[in-house]
């Protein structure tokens, strides 16, 4: 049982470490508020069109590419680390979805999606 003692103890700090936090925000931060905080924006300037508006393809396109590279950066990484260990089929199952990333990039770039007009 004693090889739990540090992970108890470091459960009651992190538990007593954000309660405090909170209390003491709550007993010394400023509570007063105003107009501009309690508006529904607070960008400086009043809402100027409909919030229903239609967005641009192109948005969702920027987030497909986004998408697209975030994915290849999350699984490039342990690839590179375990590539002396995976071998023939490691390396062809990594290209071919290289290759499917790149069908995606392709596609993209002939939507026009790196364009900014």
């Amino acid at each position: 049982m004693t090889e739990y003692l540090p992970i108890l103890i470091f459960l009651i700090l992190a538990f007593g470490i954000s309660f405090g936090a909170i209390f003491f925000s709550l007993i010394v931060g400023e509570r007063d508020s105003y107009k501009d905080k309690n508006s529904t924006y607070e960008c400086g300037f009043d809402p100027f069109d409909d919030s229903r508006g239609k967005f641009e393809v192109k948005f969702y396109l920027v987030a497909i590419l986004f998408i697209i590279f975030d994915l290849e950066i999350i699984f490039l990484f342990p690839w590179a680390i375990a590539f002396s260990e995976i071998g023939l089929y490691g390396f062809l199952s990594m290209m071919i979805f290289l290759f499917v990333l790149t069908v995606g990039f392709v596609y993209e770039w002939m939507k026009g999606a790196l364009d900014w007009n």
